[in-house]
């Protein structure tokens, strides 16, 4: 499975007085496994973009191939396309509807017309990859849960479906930094589990640079810039202009960097700052 897109172009109210351009000749791939963060300013077209790989929204001009299938051109199967891609949005919680837990993470498979035991399976298996006890949580109600658990309740119901990519528009929006911390960590299980195409949208720098294989970096409606963590975070000045930062622990050692201290490179992870100047304590 891959994602090709090419030079979309979106617009919002086109003809009308408000007409904007949310998204204009931006191109990229995703390939089979890849970890995909997507950064970017607010109105920076984040968003929208990922809105468009499962034909929620339709480009004004541009391709996007799904598994060698376009899903811009006449008479494709959206239902189909969406087995593949599951979208998860912002505070997906407020999504919650079913009486217990495990009817609504059901209610996804159960309309891929599995059969019960299918359905079942699938259900425990997803349940345990957001990290939740399947005997303790599946017949209480989602709506008793506290915000992190119902966040995870709620992106297990689209992991059930086993999406062959996952995208996640700002999971962790509006968590306390434990919650934040247990679904990032869910994530990352998720992919290793599934090995499937995870695309993340994201304004925390930290997360981004921590899980990413690639960073598309989205400036105006344009893929401003995209590369490795390292090869987009070593361009300050260019992000700084965006409205972006550096991951925390890069600034930092830069900061050490800039009083004479010997660091060199960029450091990316709070890990590998830790490890760094724990080596540089130990020589003293």
């Amino acid at each position: 499975m891959s994602i090709q897109v090419n030079n979309i172009t979106h617009i919002y109210s086109e003809g009308l007085p408000q007409q904007s351009v949310a998204l204009e000749d931006v191109s990229f791939r995703a390939e089979d496994g890849e970890f995909i963060g997507i950064i970017g300013h607010t109105g920076s077209g984040k968003s929208t973009l990922v809105q468009h790989l499962n034909g929620l929204l339709k480009p004004k001009s541009g391709t996007i191939i799904v598994g060698g299938t376009d899903i811009t051109a006449e008479g494709v199967l959206m239902r189909d396309i969406r087995r593949k891609i599951g979208l998860v949005f912002q505070y997906p919680e407020y999504q919650l509807f079913e009486e217990t837990v495990e009817k609504d993470i059901a209610f996804g498979p159960s309309n891929l017309g599995l059969d019960e035991e299918q359905i079942a399976r699938r259900v425990k298996e997803a349940i345990e990859l957001v990290g939740l006890d399947y005997e303790e949580i599946r017949r209480r109600s989602p709506f008793d849960l506290s915000g992190g658990q119902k966040r995870r309740v709620a992106i297990a119901g689209v992991i059930a479906m086993k999406p062959e990519v996952l995208i996640l528009d700002e999971p962790t929006a509006g968590l306390d930094p434990k919650a934040h911390q247990d679904v990032l960590s869910m994530i990352e299980k998720v992919h290793a589990y599934e090995n499937n195409i995870i695309i993340l949208v994201s304004h925390n720098m930290n997360d981004i640079a921590k899980l990413a294989d690639k960073i598309l970096v989205m400036d105006g409606g344009r893929l401003a810039m995209q590369g490795t963590p390292q090869e987009v975070f070593s361009q300050e000045e260019k992000l700084t202009s965006m409205g972006l930062a550096l991951p925390q622990s890069a600034r930092l050692m830069k900061l050490a960097r800039d009083r004479g201290l010997p660091f060199e490179g960029n450091y990316l992870t709070i890990a590998h700052a830790e490890e760094e100047l724990y080596q540089f304590l130990k020589r003293d």
